[in-house]
């Protein structure tokens, strides 16, 4: 038998006390938790996770976990930013006295967390079975999302500092060092870090980065040297803020000037990095969509427009999917995810499956539908060779011929609005067409009203508008997008439809493809950025010029 690999392997079953997983969820990219991770998130009954990695670390785990809340130990430690948890211990003692599974999940690498170390401990000494999952810790993981590497050509020594609990004897020797330096500090303390350095005896000339919210999409990084660092924070006001107290690493030596840090800041220079888009499109609809925006460094912000609900009168659809079985049709054309949707609630509410379609041709339009068919096992005959478009299908569709086509008919499942482009072009091919309405659409929901005033104050640095409804129903349910937004449309349907909307459209998809559309505004973003370092500017987001809002130094 093939002996199981470390990562794929099941965990330890668990023992009448329980088991503990002590699991490091990195610096805040989810990204970056280990396949090992993943899968003890997915086996745990209770989910203990600091704060700041809550969120990163509960979207692996089941539905109906546990996720009792920590409390902070000291208000000192609350102040600068990095919480001493107070109750964990208790938790996971209780928890695994209970026999569940339980995750203790810190940021950055539990072997370098000190609360994490007491808390095994004390597991060892109730005898409690626990194991370690390594993460990506904080003070590696970003300097690399910086752009800053700790040891260049030369291999010289790297250290590692805690500013919160540093002796000035710690000082003294790292300041007589000429090694890299790394510095878990505060924006409000790395300052007087730096003062520290300088009087232990590293030059003020030192080059020194400092980077908050590393890893995320909210990551700022500013080049410095030990002696301006100060005033490089007073000049660009971001100090004194009520921010000082958010957590930075900060790299001090050669490797990480100014010069060779924008040679070597990729997750930064992102062609929409730190960028809110809008994507006026449900959660599933959007999926694809958002995880390509991500991979652009955007961040994606998912508003419906449209609500789907059943048709009024079932009685159509009904006969339309019992004619699938007994026969009736050709084919059959998806137009639409929510189509394929329809059809498949259908079946499952007869007790039906994919084998239905056996005998049967099967067209769709879009990847997304085309997708969507594949995963309820459904692969189409026929998808557009071109535009994926009601037009595009019918430049492919084979007209009728009763001689090779035993049967003339088509069914055609789509929404109570949709066009009658394909209808019509069917028919001129000599196809009957059952148009049957399996769906209707109707305007979603009023957004919450902090994502309103964000649409109509320019909070968001970007909308992709997919159709000409989903331009309509936003402007109906949230107001009109502030005119410092970048306006992207997949076509010149909903281009036209967006300036009779009174607003400017600044990227057209060069495919009715919301891939494409993605790939668009990127260029976009890509040109804005350049056009700006050409110019001598610093680097803003569109949301960041309009009046009123804070302009972030990110050089």
């Amino acid at each position: 038998m093939k002996p199981s690999s470390p990562t794929t392997s099941a965990f330890p079953a668990v023992a009448a006390q329980g088991l503990v997983t002590f699991l490091g969820a990195g610096p805040g990219d989810p990204g970056l938790l280990t396949l090992r991770a993943v899968e003890a998130l997915t086996a745990a009954d209770v989910l203990i996770a600091e704060p700041d990695v809550l969120d990163v670390v509960r979207t692996h785990a089941r539905a109906g976990v546990d996720t009792p809340q920590l409390t902070v130990a000291d208000e000192v430690s609350a102040a600068a930013g990095v919480p001493v948890i107070r109750d964990a211990a208790n938790l996971v003692m209780e928890a695994a006295r209970a026999g569940r599974r339980v995750v203790r999940a810190v940021t950055g690498d539990p072997g370098l967390d000190g609360n994490a170390a007491g808390e095994m401990l004390a597991c060892a000494n109730a005898g409690i079975p626990f194991e370690v999952v390594p993460g990506v810790a904080t003070a590696v993981g970003v300097p690399a999302y910086a752009g800053v590497s700790l040891r260049g050509e030369q291999g010289a020594d790297v250290r590692f500092v805690d500013a919160r609990t540093a002796s000035a004897r710690c000082w003294s020797e790292v300041g007589a060092s000429d090694g890299s330096l790394v510095v878990s500090a505060t924006l409000e303390t790395v300052s007087a870090a730096a003062a520290e350095l300088v009087s232990a005896g590293r030059s003020p000339e030192t080059p020194l980065t400092v980077t908050v919210g590393g890893t995320t999409t909210r990551q700022r990084t500013w080049c410095a040297t030990l002696g301006t660092i100060a005033q490089v924070f007073k000049q660009g006001k971001v100090l004194p803020s009520p921010e000082g107290s958010r957590p930075v690493i900060a790299v001090v030596g050669e490797q990480g000037a100014s010069a060779r840090r924008e040679e070597l800041a990729w997750f930064e220079s992102k062609p929409l990095f730190g960028w809110r888009v809008l994507v006026p499109r449900t959660k599933e609809q959007a999926a694809s969509l958002s995880d390509q925006l991500r991979s652009y460094g955007a961040v994606p912000h998912e508003v419906p427009t449209i609500a789907v609900e059943p048709p009024r009168t079932p009685q159509q659809m009904e006969r339309a999917v019992k004619g699938l079985v007994t026969g009736r049709y050709e084919w059959i054309a998806f137009t639409s995810v929510n189509a394929v949707k329809a059809v498949r609630e259908k079946f499952e509410e007869y007790g039906l499956d994919a084998r239905a379609f056996a005998g049967i041709k099967v067209a769709a339009v879009g990847e997304q539908t085309a997708a969507s068919l594949i995963e309820f096992g459904v692969k189409p005959d026929l998808v557009p060779s071109g535009e994926q478009s009601a037009a595009g299908l019918l430049e492919d569709w084979p007209p009728y011929d009763p001689v090779f086509d035993p049967i003339d008919r088509v069914f055609l499942p789509r929404a109570d609005i949709a066009t009658e482009t394909l209808v019509a072009g069917l028919i001129e091919l000599g196809w009957e067409v059952d148009d049957v309405t399996a769906y209707r659409t109707v305007r979603a929901s009023p957004p919450p009203a902090d994502t309103r005033e964000a649409i109509k104050g320019g909070g968001f640095d970007a909308v992709l508008f997919t159709s000409s409804s989903t331009v309509r129903n936003l402007v109906g349910i949230a107001g009109k997008p502030h005119n410092v937004t970048v306006i992207a449309c997949i076509g010149p349907a909903t281009a036209k439809t967006a300036e009779e909307h009174g607003l400017r459209v600044d990227v057209l998809s060069p495919e009715p493809s919301v891939s494409k559309l993605a790939e668009a505004l990127a260029a976009y973003g890509e040109a804005r950025r350049e056009a700006a370092k050409e110019a001598g500017e610093s680097v803003a987001r569109p949301s960041e010029r309009r009046p009123g809002a804070r302009r972030r130094r990110t050089t």
